[in-house]
């Protein structure tokens, strides 16, 4: 009989690959297009010059939990907005939960130099920690790695390590002063001023020095806390002391130069 099914049956090869482009066809249709999110009145016409999101922060949270596992429960429940880039346990395992090009949720209400989304410009790393012991050296260890990596694809400036507390003054004290930003710095990742400073000038305002370093001056009393825990953790009193306006007026120092 002559036709397509004739000539079909002297191609086999013929007849799959028609098979297979019409089953490919059938199934396109069925999927669902997925919308693009616009206005509904500009025509759509995409440019490929466009790029995902670039971290500018690095902000470090201890888990306030007792294991890996716990964090990780937390970290990854639907029913909690509350994720990290990154989680490492005591041991060193460290375990990554969100693309860093994507948007995790770990800082939460927060504010720094100006900035109040710090969640879509920061990656967020948790250590396995309950708020009230030291961070292992092992554990530290992971993290300079992950820094060294972090900071090798994103160039984040030194100033920009930062911890939850910083930027969430009042709000959040993680990490705990038991955390060594010291270490960090002298890696390279965060600032830090060694004891004896010089004296701040006699005019120094220590507050609008704490906002020129960053902290939110809508909560004075919350950034001087959050400095002190950061740079000062056994300083004392709920004021600027002058050694701390010294230590600021030297952070301030380093930062410019």
């Amino acid at each position: 009989m002559p036709g397509s099914l004739a000539q079909n049956d002297e191609n086999p090869m013929l007849a799959l690959r028609i098979v297979a482009l019409a089953f490919s066809l059938l199934m396109a249709a069925c999927v669902p297009v997925t919308p693009r999110t616009g206005s509904a009145d500009a025509e759509w016409t995409p440019s490929p010059n466009f790029g995902v999101r670039r971290a500018n922060y690095v902000i470090l949270h201890h888990t306030s939990s007792d294991t890996l596992e716990q964090a990780k429960r937390t970290l990854s429940d639907p029913n909690r907005s509350v994720s990290s880039h990154y989680l490492i346990g005591r041991d060193g395992q460290l375990l990554q939960l969100v693309d860093e090009n994507h948007r995790a949720w770990h800082a939460g209400a927060a504010w720094w130099g100006g900035q109040t989304d710090i969640n879509s410009a920061s990656i967020g790393i948790e250590l396995v920690n309950n708020g009230n012991e030291p961070f292992t050296d092992t554990q530290i260890d992971a993290l300079l790695q992950l820094l060294a990596d972090i900071q090798t694809r994103h160039h984040i400036p030194r100033a920009n390590f930062l911890g939850h507390a910083d930027v969430a003054p009042g709000r959040k004290v993680d990490p705990s002063a038991f955390f060594p930003w010291k270490r960090l710095a002298d890696a390279g990742f965060g600032m830090w001023c060694n004891d004896p400073f010089t004296p701040a000038p006699p005019d120094f305002d220590a507050q609008l020095g704490l906002t020129a370093l960053g902290y939110d001056p809508a909560n004075p009393k919350g950034s001087i806390a959050a400095f002190k825990l950061h740079f000062a953790p056994h300083s004392s009193g709920s004021d600027m002391s002058d050694s701390d306006k010294a230590l600021l007026y030297c952070l301030l120092q380093q930062r410019s130069s």
